[in-house]
């Protein structure tokens, strides 16, 4: 199966990308984050209309808001509240063979990577010690896949400058061991750079505010494609559809997928 993740900045905004999206890479099971429409609103027909018959929504009314969509009928996983915030950023769905997809939209952290001053970053970093908490909770020996925007490039060859982004938040020391610890409490298994070796620069996110991409390429990888330890050797392929950030109306985010053999 393909599972694909895409932070598409306004579903509705951006319905024809996400047709061309679905053409290109014929994802069975696509994961959308910062949908920034409420669960009601959400443009369901359309999306059915691109192939996607099956989904799960959870909005909220201008920002936020995470979806799973899918070819295959799939099962309501649930969704939880962090940080106790009603701020739809997980949603999770049950696909074929039991196994579950968890779709994550974590805080992005404001300007200074500074909790004491800075209480969006505070909320980031709570998110993450949350998190870490949930997953070392999670039975073992189940097949799960985790996607998302996960705000966050751990890897020196996630940016386009190690040294000039280590005080920018998204690649500052304190994020990068947050999700380390969320990623290991659980063994979790970082799909993409099972296929695409870590010495390797690879990026998902282009800022707006970069009016010469992609000549300066300067990026950085904040969307993952997760999995737990039983189906790391199943991971086949894995990839970013990069030349979408170049389309009309682009996302500043690039969908990343993986193929996960059953």
């Amino acid at each position: 199966m393909r599972v694909a993740t895409w932070n598409v900045n306004s579903v509705r905004l951006r319905l024809d990308t996400l047709r061309r999206v679905a053409d290109i890479l014929e994802p069975d099971y696509l994961c959308l984050q910062e949908i920034k429409v409420r669960t009601e609103d959400f443009p369901a027909g359309d999306v059915a209309a691109i192939g996607f018959p099956h989904q799960l929504v959870r909005g909220m009314k201008s920002y936020n808001g995470v979806a799973i969509l899918s070819r295959h009928p799939l099962s309501d996983g649930g969704s939880r509240d962090w940080c106790a915030r009603d701020d739809a950023r997980h949603v999770a769905g049950i696909v074929e063979g039991g196994i579950e997809i968890h779709n994550f939209y974590v805080p992005a952290g404001g300007d200074e990577p500074d909790p004491d001053v800075n209480d969006k970053f505070a909320h980031k970093l709570a998110f993450l010690d949350e998190a870490a908490r949930w997953s070392a909770a999670l039975a073992p020996g189940c097949r799960r896949v985790l996607v998302g925007d996960l705000n966050i490039a751990p890897l020196e060859t996630d940016v386009w400058s190690h040294r000039q982004l280590l005080k920018v938040v998204s690649h500052t020391p304190i994020e990068v061991e947050g999700l380390s610890r969320w990623r290991e409490a659980y063994g979790w298994v970082d799909a993409v750079r099972r296929i695409i070796p870590e010495d390797q620069q690879l990026y998902s996110w282009w800022s707006y505010r970069n009016r010469t991409w992609p000549g300066s390429d300067r990026g950085r990888r904040l969307d993952h494609v997760w999995v737990s330890p039983d189906l790391a050797g199943c991971v086949t392929d894995a990839g970013v559809l990069r030349e979408a950030r170049g389309w009309k109306m682009p996302s500043d985010h690039a969908p990343v997928w993986a193929d996960i053999t059953l």
